[in-house]
């Protein structure tokens, strides 16, 4: 599990590799990912703009961005937590993801917050990956 605090919102990351959605030989392979955010601040705070950063193990670079997340804003209010799950496409067996969600106050005061990295790895792979390579 990968987390990272900005102010005052938790954000958890689990991901994990889908064997039975992944293919070698079409150089398709597959996770799903679960986000948790956790408000532990005194505010109302809605989950505007979402940005994702994708790399995969070749350095390309796919950039995600868009209203909300699984087709909602949510508001998490405080000492709530809302939970979505997502899946990544990869055409090298392994990558990373990182990136960044704008939210709102209740004063429509925007601000962002930071989605940690975490590491897209195929458990199934023959080769061990040193992490630094996906940066």
């Amino acid at each position: 599990m990968y987390r990272q605090t900005t102010h005052q919102i938790e954000v958890k990351v689990n991901p994990k590799f889908l064997p039975e959605h992944s293919s070698a030989e079409d150089q398709t392979y597959t996770w799903v990912y679960e986000v948790s955010l956790t408000n532990y601040s005194d505010k109302i705070v809605q989950l505007l703009n979402r940005h994702w950063v994708i790399t995969d193990l070749n350095g390309h670079i796919e950039e995600v961005k868009g209203p909300g997340v699984v087709g909602l804003q949510p508001v998490i209010k405080p000492g709530e937590t809302f939970s979505y799950s997502s899946f990544c496409v990869l055409h090298t067996q392994s990558g990373s993801m990182q990136g960044s969600y704008e939210m709102q106050d209740l004063d429509r005061n925007k601000f962002q917050i930071a989605i940690p990295e975490f590491l897209l790895v195929n458990p199934q792979q023959n080769t061990k990956i040193d992490p630094r390579l996906l940066h």
